[in-house]
């Protein structure tokens, strides 16, 4: 796309002779933006941009109030401080998920307690949670897997029944929707990211939002080094001092005013991805009756943002050999995740509720294919490509399955 367009690729990433994972975006405002910034030399965070994208994410998300941060592991770890956990607590959540999800737990003392995902999501089983609910239990982290969210509804029951704090993990959902309403505000509190991989980015970044307000005056003093500086501003003291716990989680100025201008355009992006994603499930669909692959659905109350698109080998082999000739192609097909329980540090700080074989078998077959704004041609590149390997190493004959390695095809 050229680059005077509202939304273009970084074309210096776009290399024809191989396809990348992911290539970020850009808008025709990035710069302008950025100019904007250095010309003014307000570089800290708090800035015109900061207050403009927490505007923006708070009509994105409908929640009360919208943070921009650092990270969504500093966002995380804000969340963690917000629900006062301490040693000996638990806190629910998938171990089928990014580790920073649990590390922001550890590093209050607390334990992570991991559970088993639905099969067909890959979001938390909503059973396998009231089933792991302690007298120790203080929160329940719900990760919205590839966009889609989790059974919200439930959870949102389950955290009631207990006593519990609800946080969404929504580094991959922003612009999701669960019966209508928008990721973000169906918790508690909710997180989101901005890293380079995301739907929109400014490199790395991140958010916090909050649903409660006697969580706001708290979310102000954390990110501010556990200084009462937000009253200060407002006027409401007459010297801001260190007042509770915290750290430095704002982000520049610089990396606000990258992030507004692709924010300005999320619905776009959002589409494009959406569009992207359903030419791969009809690239694939045949492959799917036959039984070769499987995909992960989104329930009719989900409303997705095209964040992701995996699919579903048989075994680890199968997964093993895929990745290696989608490399041998130039395409670049990252598997997704190592499960924490496995992890040494999820053995060491954490521990398991029920049985974890979906998270297990999920994570030893999973791919994910490229995915980005603009994908264009490219994207038949991909499937034609894997379909070589799929039709390759499969044959289907009266509904009985068997795979052959190449050498070991029958003549």
């Amino acid at each position: 796309m050229p680059k005077d367009a509202k939304i273009y690729i970084n074309q210096n990433l776009a290399d024809e002779a191989a396809i990348r994972f992911n290539v970020p975006t850009l808008t025709s405002k990035t710069f302008t933006y950025l100019h904007t910034v250095l010309e003014q030399g307000h570089l800290a965070g708090g800035g015109q941009f900061t207050v403009a994208c927490e505007s923006r994410l708070r009509e994105l998300t409908g929640s009360l109030k919208a943070q921009l941060v650092h990270s969504c592991t500093g966002a995380l770890e804000m969340a963690a401080i917000l629900c006062d956990l301490g040693p000996g607590d638990e806190v629910i959540m998938p171990s089928f998920t990014f580790v920073s999800t649990a590390n922001a737990v550890v590093l209050r003392g607390a334990v992570p307690v991991f559970v088993d995902v639905d099969p067909q999501t890959l979001n938390l089983a909503p059973q396998a949670v009231a089933e792991a609910v302690t007298e120790r239990t203080k929160a329940i982290f719900a990760v919205h897997y590839a966009g889609v969210p989790a059974e919200m509804a439930p959870l949102a029951e389950i955290a009631r029944a207990h006593g519990l704090i609800l946080v969404e993990d929504a580094a991959q959902a922003l612009g999701s929707k669960y019966h209508g309403r928008p990721c973000g505000s169906l918790g508690d509190i909710a997180t989101f990211s901005f890293h380079e991989t995301k739907n929109v980015t400014s490199g790395e970044g991140g958010a916090l939002t909050i649903n409660r307000p006697d969580l706001v005056e708290r979310a102000d003093i954390i990110r501010d080094k556990g200084t009462n500086r937000a009253g200060y501003l407002e006027g409401a003291v007459d010297k801001y001092t260190w007042v509770d716990i915290g750290s430095s989680y704002s982000p520049s100025e610089l990396t606000a005013a990258m992030l507004l201008a692709q924010l300005e355009h999320i619905d776009e992006i959002n589409a494009d991805r959406l569009s992207s994603l359903e030419l791969y499930r009809n690239g694939f669909f045949d492959l799917v009756q036959a039984g070769r692959v499987d995909l992960l659905t989104s329930p009719d109350h989900c409303c997705g943002n095209g964040h992701l698109f995996c699919l579903l080998l048989r075994d680890a082999q199968d997964q093993k050999r895929f990745i290696a000739h989608m490399r041998g192609h130039g395409i670049e097909t990252p598997f997704h995740y190592v499960p924490l329980h496995s992890a040494p540090a999820g053995r060491l700080y954490g521990r398991c509720s029920g049985s974890l074989a979906v998270t297990d078998s999920t994570s030893s077959r999973l791919v994910r294919l490229p995915l980005y704004f603009g994908m264009g041609l490219e994207i038949d590149r991909v499937i034609g490509t894997a379909r070589e390997y799929l039709t390759d190493y499969v044959s289907i004959q009266c509904g009985v399955r068997s795979i052959h390695c190449a050498t070991e095809k029958p003549a």
